[in-house]
C-alpha cells in the first residue's frame, strides 16, 4: 500500500537511506529535520546529527531524492522535555537518558503532529527497529534484525497511538548494507562517521550543560564527602553529578582496594562507594512506566534490558501497582543506575519500559 510519509532526516546516514528506500518503494515521501536548541549558543564541533552541518546533509539528501524538506522548530518543547530533565536528573543524583526522553516526549509526538498537517498516513525515522503485528493483528514494536545496532531499547516511550502509523525501513538491514545503499545512491551522507555524542552536548562532557544551567556553585556539582556503603567517609569527591553507578574512574586512590560508585545521595551531598561485588542488585523498580503491549503482572517472567549495550536478563515481577513494577532478576545485574531506562521484551516484542527507581 502506498502511503504518504513524513521521514525524520537527521542528516546522518541512517535517516538519508530510510527516506531513498521509502521513495524507491513508491511512497510519497516528506523530509523533516529538527531544530531541538540554539545553535549559537552552543560551543563545540557543529556536525552533530541535530546540528546545523545536519540540517544542510539532510536537505542535501531531499534535493538528491527529489523530496520536500521542512525544518521544524521544536526547541522549546525540547528544552522543556529533554534538556530541563536532564539537568534536574543530575542535580537529583540520577543518569538520564535524554535519546528515551526525546523520542518518547518530543520527536516522534511532533511528528505525528506535524505529519497530519501535512497530509501524511505514516511517520518513519532510521532506528534500527522493525514493526509487527501480535496474533490479534495490533501493532507491536520490535528489535532490529542487526542485533549490534538495534535501537528498540530507545524506544519505548512511544505513545502507543503511533504504532499503527510507524515506519522503520532500515529494520530487515545491517549497518553495513545501509552504508552500501548509500553508496550506490550516490548519497552525500555515505561516508558520513556516526554521531557519538549527545546533541545538545557537542563538547562530550555533559558537565558543561549541569555548570552552564545549573552554575559551577551548585551542590551537585561541588564536593562533598565520598562515603563506604558502611557510613564511613573515606575521602572527598568533586560533585556527585560527575559520578554515575558503576563508574571507578575518578574516585581516587589510596583506599587499599578498587573501588566503584553505589550511589549518591543528593540530600547530604554523599557520593557512597563500595567493592565490585556491592554494584551488584537482584531487585528494583520502575516507574514512569509506558506500555506499548499488555503491561507486565505480578508473577510475570519477562527479559529485561537496563543499558544499551547490556544483555536482557530474565527477571521475575514480583510487584505490579500500576504506577510501578518491582523485579526480582535470576541472576544480579551490575550497575542499575537510577534514571536510565528499564525495558521489558518478549522475545523480539517491546513489551514496553519505565525508568529505574532506587534501590528496591
Amino acid at each position: 500500500m502506498k502511503r504518504t510519509v513524513l521521514v525524520a532526516m537527521s542528516g546522518g546516514v541512517d535517516s538519508s537511506v530510510a527516506a531513498a528506500l521509502l521513495v524507491e518503494q513508491g511512497h510519497r515521501v516528506i523530509g523533516a529535520t529538527m531544530k531541538t536548541f540554539c545553535y549559537s549558543e552552543v560551543d563545540g564541533p557543529t556536525q552533530t546529527c541535530c546540528g546545523l552541518d545536519g540540517i544542510m546533509d539532510a536537505r542535501a539528501v531531499a534535493d538528491r531524492l527529489g523530496i520536500p524538506h521542512y525544518v521544524f522548530d521544536v526547541e522549546r518543547d525540547f528544552t522543556r522535555d529533554v534538556i530541563d530533565d536532564f539537568v534536574d536528573e543530575y542535580a537529583a543524583g540520577r543518569t538520564p537518558n535524554p535519546c528515551v526522553r526525546c523520542n518518547g516526549n518530543t520527536k516522534f509526538r511532533d511528528l505525528l503532529k506535524r505529519g497530519r498537517m501535512l497530509g501524511c498516513d505514516a511517520i518513519a525515522t532510521g532506528h534500527y527497529a522493525r514493526m509487527g503485528e501480535d496474533e490479534f493483528g495490533n501493532p507491536v514494536l520490535l528489535r532490529g534484525v542487526d542485533r549490534q545496532k538495534d535501537q528498540a531499547y530507545f524506544l519505548w516511550g512511544l505513545p502507543t497511538e503511533l504504532l499503527p502509523r510507524l515506519l522503520f525501513p532500515l529494520g530487515e538491514l545491517t549497518k553495513p548494507e545501509v552504508r552500501e545503499r548509500a553508496r550506490a545512491l550516490g548519497l552525500t551522507t555515505a561516508e558520513k562517521p556516526e554521531s557519538q555524542e549527545i546533541c545538545f552536548v557537542p563538547t562530550g562532557n555533559y558537565v558543561d550543560v549541569l555548570e552552564a544551567r545549573l552554575g559551577s556553585d551548585h551542590a551537585a556539582l561541588t564536593p562533598g564527602p565520598l562515603v563506604s556503603t558502611s557510613g564511613e567517609r573515606i575521602g572527598t569527591h568533586d560533585g556527585y553529578a560527575r559520578y554515575t553507578v558503576g563508574q571507578r574512574r575518578g574516585i581516587g586512590g589510596g583506599h587499599g582496594r578498587r573501588l566503584y560508585v553505589i550511589g549518591a545521595r543528593p540530600e547530604t551531598r554523599e557520593v557512597v562507594v563500595g567493592t565490585l561485588e556491592e554494584t551488584y542488585r537482584r531487585e528494583l523498580s520502575v516507574g514512569d512506566l509506558n506500555w506499548l503491549a499488555s503491561p507486565a503482572r505480578e508473577g510475570d517472567v519477562v527479559e529485561v534490558q537496563i543499558r544499551h549495550r547490556a544483555e536482557a536478563a530474565t527477571a521475575r515481577v514480583v510487584d505490579a501497582t500500576g504506577e510501578r513494577v518491582t523485579l526480582c532478576f535470576h541472576e544480579p545485574q551490575r550497575a542499575v543506575a537510577p534514571g536510565q531506562s528499564a525495558v521489558f521484551f518478549s522475545g523480539d516484542v517491546v513489551l514496553g519500559g519505565g525508568r529505574i527507581e532506587r534501590d528496591a
